[in-house]
């Protein structure tokens, strides 16, 4: 008896001794002998070795109340102990950073994983803009470590000091520190809003030093684009009000 084919040979799993490492575009390898990580609940799809998973929730009673005002947040486990970790989240396509003395500002929605040596809050995005939604909100992950995160699709990073940057905010990432955001108001025109509108009334405009990661799909409903008093599961703010 034999199984004949690829599968086994061309799907193995990669040697990479990294602390964060791609198994595939869709699937994180995490080597759990450099410490304790944090992925988001749920994520966990193998792992080989003792590994222990313990569910956070919001992440302390701070970040629950900050979750329950904005809407904003991610739902974290800790994993600690040895061996091989495979993290995945809907087939999303995982993107690896490592911060060093830095920050991110990233839609908690896309956040996948980051080194336990990360720390991470919910956190006021300063916008001229933001007081027509409420007031927008994302996860701010600052420190030292990894970051691993999800897109769907392969996404840009657009260098925003290069020229004037917009984004649908149901398509916005992430923006690295450095960056400035405000809220920009598109009509199109009275013709286009006769017509209908543009369905791009609300833009993120953002300038300053630093990039804005964008992914080619607007599916993107909580995060930066979301607003104080829309705690629902199916987002707000800006998402919501992109989304119609």
């Amino acid at each position: 008896m034999a199984i004949h084919g690829s599968l086994f040979q061309a799907h193995q799993e990669n040697t990479s001794q990294d602390p964060f490492s791609l198994q595939n575009k869709k699937m994180l390898k995490i080597q759990m002998g450099y410490g304790p990580v944090w992925a988001k609940t749920g994520s966990m799809v193998a792992y080989q070795g003792d590994i222990r998973f313990e569910n956070t929730g919001s992440g302390g009673f701070g970040k629950i109340v900050k979750k329950a005002m904005t809407g904003e947040g991610v739902d974290m486990m800790q994993c600690t102990g040895t061996g091989e970790l495979f993290v995945a989240d809907r087939a999303g396509e995982v993107q690896i950073i490592y911060l060093e003395n830095d920050m991110v500002s990233v839609n908690g929605n896309n956040v996948l994983a980051f080194s336990s040596s990360i720390e991470w809050d919910i956190h006021r995005v300063q916008a001229r803009g933001a007081a027509m939604t409420g007031g927008l909100y994302n996860v701010s992950l600052r420190g030292t470590g990894y970051v691993a995160i999800t897109t769907e699709g392969e996404p840009v990073a657009l260098d925003v000091a290069s020229a004037p940057t917009f984004g649908d905010a149901q398509a916005v990432v992430l923006w690295t520190a450095g960056v400035s955001m405000d809220v920009k108001v598109d009509t199109g025109g009275i013709k286009s809003m006769l017509r209908g509108g543009t369905g791009e009334l609300l833009q993120m405009s953002f300038g300053g030093q630093g990039y804005v990661l964008v992914q080619p799909s607007e599916s993107v409903l909580q995060g930066g684009a979301q607003a104080g008093g829309t705690p629902s599961g199916g987002g707000g703010g800006l998402g919501g009000l992109f989304g119609g």
